[in-house]
């Protein structure tokens, strides 16, 4: 074996320092979860800065011929009790700021760890450590030190994704704080032993400042909290601003708007307060602020006192399938996801059983490519190998998707943040995500994939229209009037109004078969343009099954707007059925003897006297609908068909036809055979037309991206991705020729891929949100394995003894063979 000085001389010139906006990767291998923390710890290229385990180092080594490594290995260290200084440190901080990496606020947990880090040169793992380099000569010295240090110093990309400088604290001077009207009605505030004045509660006590209603705050999600009398008040008078008794210091206090629905700022606080007698510099801290109680709903969001199961012992589990993954940091939604879709064949079988291949393919830098990373997570999850049974007081360590979520969330507003999300709109957002990676080979997104028709009948000539669109979750609407406990509701709530502080929280219990009934009852369409008869009547729309999918999920549809459009959360129980049959529910498309609609849009809004050769729209209101975010031809079609009658109308048409396959297509005039505006075929331009072509699509699809996006190429791009099931049946071919031109004009299968079958499905799993709205509370799953339901409570996985199904928010059913 080469001298190690001699060796290191010869791989010098590969070794790199780290120089800022370098990207260190030394918390998680590039290629599995593998951290410093696992056995073998973690391998840091010195060239790269990709980190990767002691099982896919060698491989990594072989292709590239990268030798020389950074290997870090960790320890955790054993817990002090906080408040014990008696081993000559100071007890740990508690957190007093709801922020992270601020002075403050909750701390990153590297000063947990041990550390033991040394150079390790490849294929012979040759170790050299600190002291060996003081041996050496002083150039080898001063290179390998120098990027040792480097990386010891950077920021992982992990820490810098997950942990940079995030302040929730951050509040806003209120709008209503310079000119805040206050009465004078000589009221005067006690300093202590205040209540509610409508309930006699005494704590969680809000005074307004206008007039100096002292009443009890909003009711939270478990039914602790107030009774919502000073929100109650607010919406009475509309008087905006309220502080919180027991939280007033000369520092400040919490100062809640009701009209901008967020903790604010009031400049003018201690004046506001004089007016009422309460003197600032006096009064003392007796009540936990807002921030200290959010703070501690995030220091124990993973204790089993905050899920439903939380009056049972519940065992822990381990094993094949039963990994746990960590939070983040409101990453819960992401988790509860992702830990279902494992359980889906068509996953596992597209990255788990192609996991060498994948591996093999990876680009340079595996961390930015998508199918490496999702391999990695379905690969870890459902394998004994890599299932971590090393426990810290009875618990997995579970696994920390940084790098996954990171991918996932790159470029998104709300993804690429730390903030809770939807988890029906994560699940959306990464089905999209496949759809765009799988356009060649297998696409496990057909699982969910499944047509739905709609039938609209106008009721003046009775004569039908069919349309289908493609959608991947049903939307269960949740009918409140069909409660079945009406009377326990109006009981508990009328004992809450007389102001009863030990009236019950009582839950509406809404029949499953209700929510069916709501989703497949007509709905009545009352300005619908029918061609028939060529003027606005009305018309019943019936939603049906055109196909059904291997594996369907079901939203309750739980978060909705009040009358004063504030976000809130239905708080109901539904008894979801175990087995569920459909089939009366499939579509039947055209009755005999039934006729259809003419297909012919409406008059043109000129006068008939007058040629033109395009509509005449209102620009306003068109630039009005585009700034929303819609696309241009969608709006140009909402103004055309609304015949100029304002943006209430346009966007009463476009809420009404966002579904519709042709939502973004240009619009087509009556007698005409292209649409307004659209730049014909000769005139696109060949850059751009190369451009998508060499993405693998073909010269007809790039023309028909161009063609509805007016020739706007970052346009066209979007539109070919968000329309990938609308040019399914134009296979790209070599030379980017359509199937057809390749094939002898044989003519394309019609519409997108979808599975069918019979509608008779098996619950599998479902997902389960706390808290008062999607921005906020904490998301679980239970999943059935091996008939025994299973808990996954991020990093927690515990058998089931009492599953929630009457609690979920997201429900996903497989197919029962026949």
């Amino acid at each position: 074996m080469a001298d190690v000085g001699e060796v290191l001389m010869s791989v010098l010139s590969k070794i790199r320092v780290p120089k800022p906006g370098d990207r260190v990767h030394k918390d998680e291998c590039a290629l599995s979860f593998a951290s410093p923390e696992s056995e073998g710890g973690l391998y840091v290229c010195m060239n790269s800065f990709l980190g990767f385990g002691s099982q896919y180092v060698d491989r990594y080594h072989a292709r590239t011929g990268q030798r020389a490594y950074f290997h870090i290995t960790r320890s955790r260290k054993a817990k002090e009790d906080d408040s014990n200084s008696g081993s000559g440190h100071p007890p740990k901080k508690k957190p007093t700021r709801l922020a992270i990496g601020i002075e403050g606020g909750f701390d990153v947990e590297e000063e947990q760890y041990e550390e033991d880090v040394k150079v390790v040169i490849l294929p012979d793992r040759q170790e050299v450590t600190s002291e060996d380099l003081a041996t050496m000569p002083d150039v080898v010295r001063e290179r390998v030190s120098l990027s040792m240090v480097g990386i010891m110093a950077a920021d992982s990309v992990s820490h810098t994704l997950q942990v940079q400088q995030w302040d929730g604290e951050v509040r806003q001077e209120s709008r209503h704080a310079t000119d805040l009207k206050q009465l004078d009605n000589g009221l005067k505030i006690p300093p202590s032993g205040w209540r509610c004045e409508v309930c006699d509660l005494q704590e969680n006590l809000w005074m307004n400042l206008t007039d100096g209603k002292v009443l009890c705050g909003r009711r939270y999600f478990d039914g602790s909290g107030g009774n919502n009398h000073a929100l109650l008040h607010f919406q009475e008078t509309g008087y905006p601003l309220a502080v919180k008794l027991g939280t007033i210091t000369p520092d400040g206090a919490d100062v809640y708007s009701y009209d901008e629905d967020d903790m604010v700022l009031d400049s003018k606080l201690p004046e506001h307060l004089s007016h009422f007698g309460i003197d600032m510099m006096t009064m003392e801290k007796t009540e936990r602020t807002m921030t200290e109680l959010e703070i501690a709903v995030n220091q124990r969001v993973g204790e089993w006192e905050v899920i439903q199961e939380s009056g049972t012992t519940l065992q822990p589990l381990f094993g094949p399938g039963l990994t746990g993954m960590k939070n983040l940091g409101n990453s819960c939604y992401l988790n509860s996801v992702m830990q279902v879709l494992f359980t889906v064949p068509d996953f596992q079988s597209k990255y788990v059983s192609n996991i060498d291949k994948i591996i093999d393919e990876a680009p340079s830098d595996p961390t930015q490519d998508f199918k490496t990373q999702v391999d990695k997570r379905e690969c870890v999850l459902p394998n004994t190998n890599q299932t971590v049974h090393a426990c810290f007081q009875g618990d997995q360590i579970g696994i920390a998707p940084r790098m996954f979520k990171a991918l996932v969330g790159r470029g998104h507003p709300e993804f690429s943040t730390n903030r809770q999300q939807d988890a029906q709109e994560f699940l959306l957002h990464f089905i999209n995500m496949v759809e765009r990676n799988c356009r060649s080979g297998s696409n496990p997104s057909e699982a969910f994939r499944f047509l739905v028709e709609e039938r609209i009948v106008c009721q003046q000539s009775l004569k039908a229209k069919y349309t289908q669109r493609v959608d991947y979750i049903v939307q269960l609407p949740v009918p409140m009037d069909q409660a079945t406990n009406t009377e326990e509701l109006q009981e508990a709530e009328r004992r809450r109004e007389e102001g009863d502080s030990a009236a019950p929280t009582v839950r509406a219990h809404i029949p499953f078969t209700a929510c069916m009934a709501a989703l497949s009852e007509p709905e009545i369409l009352t300005d619908f343009w029918s061609s028939a008869v060529q003027t606005k009547t009305t018309a019943t729309k019936t939603t049906r099954f055109a196909s059904f999918p291997d594996h369907l999920v079901i939203q309750i549809k739980k978060f909705t707007f009040g009358l004063d459009w504030v976000p809130k959360k239905l708080d109901v129980s539904i008894d979801v059925p175990d087995m569920l049959d459909l089939s009366a529910l499939r579509a039947t498309g055209q009755q005999p003897g039934e006729e259809l609609l003419p297909e012919v849009a409406p008059p043109p809004l000129m006068t008939p006297d007058v040629e033109v050769k395009a509509p005449v729209l209102d620009d306003s209101t068109v630039s009005q609908l585009c700034e929303m975010g819609f696309p241009l031809e969608a709006c140009r079609k909402a103004v055309y068909y609304t015949g100029n009658t304002g943006i209430d109308a346009a966007m009463n048409w476009i809420m009404g036809h966002m579904d519709d396959p042709d939502f973004s297509a240009p619009l087509v005039l009556p007698g005409c055979s292209s649409g307004a505006g659209t730049t014909p075929t000769e005139s696109l331009s060949e850059e751009h037309l190369a451009t998508i072509v060499s993405m693998g699509f073909s010269r007809d699809q790039a023309t028909k991206a161009l063609r509805a996006t007016s020739n706007v190429l970052d346009r066209a791009v979007d539109w070919i991705f968000s329309h990938l099931d609308d040019l399914e049946s134009m296979d790209v071919s070599e030379g980017g020729r359509s199937a057809a031109e390749s094939e002898g004009g044989r003519d394309p299968p019609p519409g997108p891929r979808v599975r069918d079958g019979p509608g008779k499905y098996e619950l599998i799993a479902f997902i389960s949100h706390m808290g008062t709205s999607t921005m906020c509370g904490h998301y679980v799953c239970h999943i059935k394995k091996d008939q025994q339901w299973v808990i996954f409570n991020d990093q927690k996985v515990c058998a089931s003894e009492k599953p929630p199904k009457d609690m979920g928010y997201l429900y996903f059913y497989r197919r029962v063979a026949e």
